[in-house]
């Protein structure tokens, strides 16, 4: 089993009448040359959460972090005019705090980070993912 230190939260970088599902993801992805989807979970806007790759396989979403990391994207992260924008509805808060605490209590020393903490070229999340989610940071 692999060590996980850290759960980045990411954003599929789409505008609110275009969808990224974890199929969708998968194939953009291997369209890169990628294996498929780099992320292991998939937060769309109703809420649901789509499983991607394997939590034991190592993710393709953070450079220098895939190997001892989590990745999870919500589906959104721009506004109608292409900006980045935190686009979350109430119902991908909700479900990503139950994600992030599920993952939390299997991973308890993980740091629960944004994209953009650990590369500051990329605006992703669009949120303070580290205070967001503070109350879930390991000790």
């Amino acid at each position: 089993m692999r060590t996980i230190t850290l759960i980045i939260v990411h954003c599929s970088a789409v505008r609110p009448n275009e969808t990224s599902s974890a199929k969708k993801i998968d194939e953009w992805h291997k369209d890169k040359g990628w294996k498929g989807i780099g992320y292991h979970y998939v937060v769309r806007r109703d809420g649901s959460i789509e499983k991607g790759r394997p939590d034991e396989q190592v993710g393709a979403h953070c450079v220098n972090h895939n190997r001892h990391s989590i990745g999870v994207c919500y589906e959104g992260g721009l506004d109608s005019n292409g900006e980045d924008a935190d686009t979350r509805t109430e119902a991908q808060k909700r479900a990503l705090v139950s994600l992030i605490t599920r993952l939390h209590a299997q991973y308890p020393r993980a740091v629960i980070v944004g994209h953009h903490d650990l590369n500051p070229t990329k605006p992703c999340p669009c949120f303070d993912a580290v205070s967001e989610y503070s109350h879930l940071q390991p000790p």
